[in-house]
Parts: structure tokens; sequence; C-alpha cells
């Protein structure tokens, strides 16, 4: 950690730049979407076969 300080340091005032520009977490809100889908899907996979399994 202590030899990635300097990469840090430098690089946030290096990547501060006028204009208009996207930052890459804007187009992420995706991902969460995808995660929750992906989260309900395995869920409900599990609810039946747990259901499959009692009868």
């Amino acid at each position: 950690m202590l030899r990635s300080a300097p990469f840090i340091l430098l690089a946030a005032p290096a990547a501060a730049h006028p204009g208009a520009h996207v930052h890459p977490h804007d187009g992420a809100s995706w991902l969460a979407v995808v995660g929750a889908l992906a989260v309900l899907v395995l869920a409900g996979g599990v609810v039946a076969a747990r259901r499959r399994n009692r009868r």
C-alpha cells in the first residue's frame, strides 16, 4: 500500500480535467439491475427445487 501511495496521490489531479466527460460509475447502474435479477433467479430456483423435493 505504501508503494502505491504516490500513484494514488498523483493520479487524482491528473485525471481531473475540464469539459464534459462520463464517469465509469455513471453508466454502471445496469450492473445493480442485472445483479438483482440474478439473485431473484437463483432464489426462485432454490424455492422450486425445495418444493419439488417435498413431494
